[in-house]
Parts: C-alpha cells; sequence; structure tokens
C-alpha cells in the first residue's frame, strides 16, 4: 500500500509504498483511511523529539485518523502505541480506542479538530475540575490548539477566559471565539508580565502550551498579583512550543498555592484519554468545536510537510485524494 514514510529524521516523509499492516488480536481490524491529521506531535515523531519517540526507521507517521471498515462503518481512531501510524492508505484499529461516527461526519473536518481539541479537553476534565465561575489563561492561544481550549474552557462552564499569545492577528479572532481579554505576549518581559498580571492574576486553571521563558516569566506575575495567594493556581503543561525547560524559584512554591502538573501521554491513562472521545467527538461532528481543515492528498506529503497554514487552519492528507 502507499503511506508517508520516513526514512531520516532530517528529512519530510516520502510517498513510498510498504507492505500493509495485519491486524493482530481479537479487537484490531483494518480500516481505509480517510482522513488523517498533521499535527504538531506528528511532526516531532517524524523529526524523532518527541518524548515518546524510539529512533526506529523507517516509520509511517500519524497518531490519529477517520477511517472506514469494510462493513461501511465510519471512525476515527487513536492508532495503537506500537506499528505503522495513519498516514496511509490503510490502518490499524483497536476498536477499544476507536469512536463510531455518525453517517454523513465530515471525515477532514473530525481529523482536523480531533487532536488539537483533546489537549484541552481532556486537560480540563481529567487533570482538575473548573471550580463554578472558574477563570482561565490559555497560554499559546493563538496556535490552533490553544484557539479551541479558548473556545472549550467557555464550553465547558469557564466564566472568564485570557488568551494569550504573540501572533496580532491570530489574536484578534479569539474574541469571537469566546475570549473575555487577549494579551499580547511581544514585547519587553516586564511590561507583558505586568499585562497577564492585570488580565489573569485571578486565573484558577492556566493551560499551557508555550513553557520555557513564555512560562517563566508568566508564572510569578500571576502569582504576585493575586489577591489571595492561597488560592489554587493549577498550571496544566501541555506543550513546549517556546522551550522545554524553565527555572522555577523554589520560593515562588512557598509563596502561593501553585499547582503544576502535565495532561499527555502517562499523566493521563490511555483509558481515560479514550473514554472523553465519543463526548468531544460528538461536540466536532456537529459543527460546535472546529478548525479550518486544509485537506492536500496522501501523495503530496512531502509537500505537505512544508506547506505554510493560514491562521486557525490544520492540514489533513487524504489517501484518497
Amino acid at each position: 500500500m502507499h503511506a508517508a514514510v520516513v526514512r531520516s529524521f532530517d528529512r519530510p516523509p516520502r510517498f513510498d509504498t510498504v507492505d500493509t499492516p495485519r491486524p493482530a488480536g481479537e479487537h484490531q481490524i483494518l480500516v481505509d483511511v480517510l482522513a488523517a491529521g498533521l499535527h504538531p506531535r506528528v511532526r516531532s515523531d517524524a523529526n524523532g523529539t518527541h518524548y515518546t519517540a524510539d529512533g526506529v526507521l523507517p516509520l509511517v507517521p500519524g497518531i490519529d485518523a477517520v477511517g472506514r471498515t469494510a462493513e461501511g462503518e465510519l471512525l476515527y481512531f487513536v492508532a495503537p502505541d506500537s506499528g505503522p501510524g495513519t498516514m496511509a492508505e490503510r490502518a490499524l484499529v483497536d476498536r477499544c480506542r476507536a469512536v463510531t461516527l455518525p453517517p454523513g461526519t465530515d471525515p477532514v473536518a473530525v481529523a482536523a479538530a480531533m487532536n488539537p481539541g483533546m489537549s484541552s479537553w481532556v486537560a480540563l476534565r481529567r487533570r482538575v475540575t473548573l471550580p463554578p465561575g472558574a477563570s482561565v489563561l490559555v497560554l499559546g492561544a493563538a496556535g490552533n490548539a490553544g484557539q479551541l481550549a479558548v473556545r472549550i474552557a467557555k464550553h465547558l462552564g469557564a466564566a472568564h477566559v485570557v488568551g494569550a499569545g504573540r501572533d496580532p492577528e491570530r489574536l484578534a479572532l479569539l474574541p469571537g471565539l469566546g475570549a473575555d481579554e487577549t494579551v499580547s505576549l511581544l514585547g519587553d518581559p516586564e511590561k507583558v508580565a505586568d499585562r497577564l498580571g492585570r488580565c489573569a492574576g485571578d486565573a484558577d486553571v492556566v493551560v499551557d502550551y508555550l513553557w520555557g521563558p513564555a512560562a517563566e516569566h508568566a508564572m510569578p506575575a500571576l502569582l504576585l498579583a493575586r489577591p489571595d495567594r492561597a488560592k489554587p493556581l493549577a498550571w496544566i503543561q501541555i506543550g513546549a512550543v517556546a522551550g522545554a525547560e524553565i527555572t522555577l524559584p523554589s520560593a515562588l512554591l512557598r509563596a502561593a498555592n501553585l499547582q503544576i502538573m502535565g495532561s499527555g501521554q502517562g499523566s493521563v491513562t490511555t483509558a481515560g484519554i479514550v473514554a472523553e472521545l465519543p463526548s468531544l467527538a460528538a461536540e466536532i461532528a456537529a459543527g460546535i468545536l472546529a478548525v479550518d481543515p486544509l485537506a492536500l492528498p496522501l501523495s503530496q506529503v512531502e509537500e505537505a510537510w512544508n506547506t505554510r497554514t493560514e491562521p486557525g487552519q490544520r492540514i489533513v492528507l487524504t489517501p484518497g485524494g
């Protein structure tokens, strides 16, 4: 079968042929892949930098997809932990990690939105419980996942949502997605910290896609601006777009009630993630939560890897294209 194949971590995947995988075990089936999203996580797998990468080549990238069974059933599924990925004409599906989609669902729309939506959906449902009238800061709200996080936080009951990011064009979109306030992270760090403290000093939860210097400056800004420093601040670390490490002064942990946690593979069980798929898929299929998909045929995978997307877009590869 045809697939996207990574043979070097220094080059984009190429359109190539590989052996068709064979189901193993009572819960595995083979499906025709209709749409597979090109997510940041897929890119980090393909260049060998993701924390779960094992360095083994060649590999077929892709962590999730929408596929059709031989009986015509439409499924959204998360790829098995071992075996080839989803950017191929066919893929293995573990029925325990799949959700049946309603007839007529747009496969490309679901493939585009499930992964970026899943990060904040799982974080806000599995890692914390939003208190009534909660205030949420999305750090890194200019990206696709961050934009969805703004919408999801509101959808799950947050009363006040602040979106912070660096891209002015994308920040301008956030009020239309439910953000009550936006904060630019551009400029002098002290001035940025002051803006964050004034807008989100009373936040209950931070959904952090940035980490690195952005989080390092934001933490003290928020905590020192809090009217009540004993009020818990749940800092959920999801992505590290701005850097993999921070310096965290010990005094900051004593001076305020900061609770740092991660949300991802390992910090949330596979069963816990899978349990959230049906409800999120239903919201996306209904059009309540969505991103703007840019569908490209799998045969153009090299070009897709280097395509610059517009604000709010997510590339989706379509093996049938």
